[in-house]
Order: structure tokens, then C-alpha cells, then sequence
């Protein structure tokens, strides 16, 4: 699913979120935040209208797969972008993703703690499980039925809820790389950053943000027992 590049009105009225440190924006499943190295569309190219009377746009606070949907923070300034760096960095910001996943888990709750690393040099950011890889730990809650969950990456691995989805047998709808998806069409990938909440000030309540369900997933979440909300 390639989405050409936003607008300045259309990446606009994505934001979720704004004050003087960041703004969270609704990332479209589709568009790769950086731009690759042939070029092509990607999200930073449509930057420079969430200045917002800032003399610079904002830059990157983490970053989210091409086919993910959702909450991407953004910092307005240096010491704001740094300062969100930190917080990524060291897990204090807490994340939820939905995914719709096939089959699904027996229990209703639980914790994966599976070590990831790369998958060898020509695949370049695929994983694996490995042993001898970095600690990579996920919760995760079944919300209705046994498809749809509610997923939180306690470490940032590169591909780790996709991975441990698919370790556990019940891989994420559309996943081309890990699970069952199509190479090319339907269904894309479902997952969605959801939530995300940032205690980006000591003297105020931490930043919750919640991004609507994408148009892609809706039919699935619908069927899992969602409401619309």
C-alpha cells in the first residue's frame, strides 16, 4: 500500500497534538517516514507545514514502519527533540499498539520475552528470534474476541511486535514479512499505534494522545467486536 506523499492541508489536519515541545501526528499506513535511498514519497518531504511560526519544522522523536498506522512524535525543537530522545530511550514513554492478528492466543493476557537480532546482512532491518539477540519484551491483552489486541513494546526493537506475534503462531493480518500477507494488495498490514503517552514535563501531567483506527482495519476490528470508538 504506497500513499503518495501529504499535502501541507492534509498532513495539518493529521495532527493529533501540539504545544511549544511536540506535536503527535496520525501517521497513514503506507508512507515511510524517511526518504529512502532511491528517493520516493515519505512523511519528513511534508514537514515544513507543522511549523507552525517555529523558524524550523520539527524532526523525528522515533519512527514507525512504512505499513503502521498512527501516533509518531515529532519534536518542535532541539532541546524538545532531545529530551523526547531521552524518554524513548530509556522506556518512559508508554506505547499501545492494536493489532488484528490470525488465529489468536489461548489466554486472555501475557507477557513475550523473546530476544531478537538481525536476520542476516541482506535483509537489512528483518529480525528474528535469536537467543543470543537483544532483549525484546512485549505485553499483551486480548480486547474482544481472541484477534484483537491491545500490544505494548516494553523495549523498541526494529520489527518486535510483528515478530512476536508471528513467534507465538498468531502473526498480524497482512504482515508480508513475517506472517501470511500478500506481497502486493489486501489485506494490509494491521497495525496501528494507538495510544501514546509522554510525561514530556516534571510539573505536568504526562501527554495522552489516542489516534483513530485507520479506514484498513476497520472491517476486521468491526467483526473482532469493536464499536467505533
Amino acid at each position: 500500500m504506497d500513499v503518495p506523499e501529504l499535502t501541507p492541508e492534509e498532513i495539518q489536519a493529521r495532527v493529533l497534538h501540539r504545544d511549544g515541545l511536540m506535536l503527535v501526528i496520525d501517521k497513514p499506513a503506507g508512507l515511510p517516514v524517511h526518504r529512502g535511498p532511491k528517493g520516493g514519497a515519505n512523511l519528513e518531504s511534508s514537514f515544513d507545514a507543522l511549523r507552525f511560526g517555529l523558524p524550523r519544522p520539527p524532526v523525528l522523536a522515533h519512527r514507525l514502519d512504512k505499513d503502521t498506522s498512527g501516533c509518531l512524535v515529532l519534536g518542535r525543537h532541539r532541546k524538545a527533540t532531545a529530551s523526547l530522545g531521552l524518554l524513548f530511550k530509556h522506556g518512559e514513554i508508554d506505547k499501545t499498539y492494536w493489532a488484528v492478528v490470525e488465529g489468536g492466543p489461548t489466554d486472555e493476557e501475557g507477557i513475550i520475552e523473546l530476544p531478537l537480532g538481525r536476520k542476516n546482512a541482506e535483509r537489512g532491518w528483518w529480525q528474528k528470534p535469536d537467543p543470543d539477540g537483544q532483549i525484546a519484551i512485549t505485553k499483551w491483552k486480548v480486547l474482544d474476541g481472541v484477534s484483537w489486541l491491545a500490544m505494548e513494546p516494553l523495549t523498541g526493537r526494529t520489527h518486535q511486535l510483528r515478530v512476536h506475534a508471528a513467534a507465538q503462531g498468531w502473526p498480524i493480518v497482512g504482515d508480508n514479512i513475517y506472517g501470511n500477507g500478500p506481497r502486493f494488495g489486501e489485506p494490509h498490514l494491521h497495525l496501528h499505534s494507538r495510544e501514546i503517552v509522554i510525561p514530556i514535563s516534571k510539573n505536568r501531567e504526562a501527554v495522552r494522545v489516542t489516534a483513530p483506527a485507520p479506514e484498513h482495519m476497520r472491517e476486521r476490528l468491526m467483526a473482532c467486536g469493536w464499536r467505533g470508538q
